[in-house]
């Protein structure tokens, strides 16, 4: 299927070369820039399946060598070559996947990444502030800007829950696929007798919604101020600075008190309710979702998960693409593209058979 479509879509930018040649077509202005507009976007893709295809004959061509010649330093060439050949033919196939899928129109957006403890007590916040650490890490080798909006330590450590905005382009399209539950299977710190114990944390992934893509009606919000309290707002509890934001038809309630002042907490939940307000907009639009922030994160229940990080064996495994990955320290240090570009490429082709 997608030879086909790379097939068709260079027999398509061939024509419109010859179109674009004609004279008539060159005097009818808007046809001109309407057709050469459709031959810039098909451009990147032919360029890149001309460079796939010659790959792929040189592949068969070394395949054929070694298994015409007799000469053992031909075919220890022969293999040297198909071993290379083979990764990039594996490279330029996920690029043209990239070119040719259907693009998310949020994939350049900034996030709002929330976690939040599930089940599994004490050990499922320490879990929590694992995720966090992983994902600021990851931002750090893309060198994406991570800023706490709202966070709520746990007693133990980690996090009940911490809300985070990560700046950077293309945030969203790399770390839309985190969304769900995530498991852990090991020996918490609170465990004396040395027993295995599973826990999970749920992942909410938000697309940034600028305020020109979601208005807030002020009639519409109720807004409370109390006193700060806990991580985040030990040294300012003299004064009423943290923020509760309610959206009255939503029901969706914010709150902010990591910062000093009134106005700053305030303007961090707004930031926080304008994204899940987007996120509940275009779910609400898509007919096959009732409500996407409350399918990402589910109930938290043990059963509902994307992910297991199983510590004992050093083991991080994907349930929705079967990936399995000895690679969990790693992982976890924040080389997340391990993960994250299989889970990519799938994706892709799921959209594209869809499309």
């Amino acid at each position: 299927m997608l030879l086909e479509k790379l097939e068709g879509i260079e027999s398509r930018y061939q024509e419109l070369t010859q179109l674009l040649s004609q004279a008539e077509v060159i005097a009818d202005r808007e046809n001109f820039t309407k057709l050469n507009k459709e031959h810039a976007e098909l451009a990147p893709i032919v360029f890149v399946f001309e460079e796939y295809k010659k790959v792929c004959k040189e592949l068969r061509d070394s395949k054929t060598l070694l298994d015409e010649t007799k000469d053992n330093e031909l075919k220890e060439l022969a293999l040297l070559d198909i071993e290379n050949l083979k990764e990039k033919e594996v490279q330029l196939k996920d690029k043209l996947l990239g070119l040719i899928a259907p693009k998310d129109p949020n994939d350049d957006k900034n996030i709002i990444l929330e976690i939040r403890a599930g089940t599994g007590g004490d050990e499922s916040s320490i879990f929590s502030g694992d995720l966090f650490s992983m994902y600021s890490k990851y931002a750090d080798l893309q060198h994406w800007i991570v800023e706490i909006l709202s966070a709520s330590e746990g007693t133990m450590g980690g996090y009940k829950e911490i809300i985070a905005r990560i700046e950077g382009r293309g945030a969203f399209s790399r770390l839309k696929y985190e969304r769900g539950v995530h498991r852990v299977q090991r020996v918490p710190l609170t465990e004396t007798q040395g027993r295995i114990h599973t826990s999970t944390c749920t992942v909410a992934v938000l697309p940034e919604a600028e305020e020109v893509e979601i208005k807030i009606d002020d009639k519409d919000l109720r807004i409370d101020v109390y006193r700060s309290s806990g991580a985040g707002g030990q040294s300012v509890n003299t004064t009423d600075s943290a923020v509760r934001v309610t959206h009255i038809p939503s029901g969706l309630v914010i709150t902010c008190q990591d910062e000093r002042s009134q106005w700053k907490n305030k303007a961090k939940a707004l930031m926080v309710l304008r994204s899940r307000l987007l996120a509940l907009q275009e779910s609400t639009a898509s007919a096959e979702r009732a409500d996407d922030r409350r399918s990402q994160i589910g109930t938290g229940d043990r059963s509902e998960r994307i992910r297991t990080y199983n510590f004992p064996q050093g083991r991080v495994s994907d349930h929705r693409i079967g990936l399995t990955l000895y690679q969990i320290e790693t992982i976890m240090a924040g080389n997340l593209d391990s993960v994250i570009n299989p889970l990519m490429a799938h994706y892709r082709a799921e959209a594209l058979k869809k499309g």
